[in-house]
Order: C-alpha cells, then structure tokens, then sequence
C-alpha cells in the first residue's frame, strides 16, 4: 500500500467524477446523480451509478466502475446470507460497516490497492429508521441527514447546510432538496438528472426524466415567485 496511490484515488473520486448526493427525510430517503454523457451508440442503461443492495438498501458510488461492482456483489451476498441467518434483513449500518471493513482491508494489505469509490448508502432498517451513510477508500464511515460525494461536493454540502431543516414533514420537500443541490452544479437542467428515492414500506424506485422534469419546472415556479 503507497500513500501516492491513495492520493491519487481520492483526486480521481473528487475531480474526475460526477456529483452525488443523498437526503435523509422523515419517511424518504434520497439519492440524486449527476448523469454521465453516454457515447452516441451506447446503451445508457449499462451506465448506471445507483445500486440495489437489498430491499431495504441502496447506494450510490462515485469513482471507479469496476471497484464499485466488486464492492455490490460482495455486499448484496452479504444481505442475503444475513436473512438466511437471523431471519431479518441487515440493517444499514451493518451493511456500512461491512462494505468499511472490506476497503480498510485493502488498505493494509501488500501488493493491493485501496478501493477507488466512495458511495452514499441510504434504506430503512426494519423498524422503519432511515439512514443515510458515507464511505470512503479508507474504510471510514458517518452517518449524515445530507451529504454529497464527488466533483463540486463541496459546493452542494454548503448548500445542503443552507436549505437543510430537521422539521421536513413532506416527502416532496425531501425530493425537491436533492434536485435543487444537484441543480446549483449540473447543466441542462433535469435532463442530465438520475434520481432514486425509498419511502418507508415501499422498494427503491427510479424516477424515469418526465417526472424528474415536473420536479424541476416546480422548483422553478418557486424561484420566479419569491421576491
């Protein structure tokens, strides 16, 4: 393990990459992408950075593709080896912690690399808890109520703490929020625009763009009506 090599993972994770960004609601959590330009003649529909690791879990990932499909696959058999075993789905801070260990692992041992992706892992426990963590290549892991990864994280987290208010009742507030911080650094406005939210008792869904369009034209509304 060389600490160039970490260095250079975490300049590819926060300069190279796309922005991501995950919201925590009272009965909603959220992640927000920032679509990735396909080539012409490509299926944009094998280009995809959101995730399913259960039916309660899901995540986002920014960085390298390849480390991140290692990372699922290992994290989705753990899931179902947790059912087989205590009857109940893995709660998502065991499934944080695990997919931690796996990449604090990496970073001890000779002749490999640290894992190059640092992801966004949201879900409900089963006595409808929401989460919303953050990893990354070192093995670290915290819990946030919103949090972005990736290029211009850190203008959206300012934004985040700006407009980020512990008493939203509305799932639509929730979602709006992910749209709006993710609208402050993406271009062509929805179009470019990946979203996936869970609500308490229901499985992950993907907004498909004309709803993610309505989302946006509302927000707009917004804008033009405040002073």
């Amino acid at each position: 393990f060389s600490m160039d090599k970490e260095i250079y993972i975490y300049i590819y994770i926060y300069i190279h990459t796309h922005t991501y960004v995950g919201v925590r609601g009272k009965n909603v959590v959220v992640l927000g992408v920032e679509k990735k330009t396909v080539a012409k003649l490509q299926e944009d529909r094998t280009v995809c950075k959101i995730c399913s690791l259960d039916d309660n879990v899901f995540m986002a990932f920014a960085g390298l593709t390849a480390d991140a499909r290692i990372i699922v696959n290992r994290a989705r058999v753990e899931c179902q080896s947790h059912r087989l075993t205590v009857e109940d789905p893995a709660t998502v801070e065991y499934i944080t912690r695990y997919i931690s260990s796996i990449k604090q692992r990496y970073t001890q041992s000779n002749g490999r690399r640290p894992f190059g992706i640092s992801s966004l892992i949201v879900g409900f426990d089963f006595d409808g808890t929401p989460h919303l963590y953050q990893t990354d290549p070192s093995g670290t892991y915290h819990a946030w109520k919103a949090n972005a990864i990736g290029r211009s994280a850190k203008t959206v987290r300012e934004f985040l703490e700006k407009n980020y208010k512990e008493d939203m009742e509305s799932d639509t507030d929730t979602i709006k929020l992910a749209i709006r911080a993710l609208l402050e650094v993406v271009q062509s406005g929805g179009k470019n625009i990946e979203l996936a939210i869970m609500k308490r008792d229901e499985s992950m869904k993907i907004l498909v763009q004309e709803e993610i369009e309505e989302y946006v034209t509302a927000i707009e509304t917004e804008k033009q009506k405040k002073p």
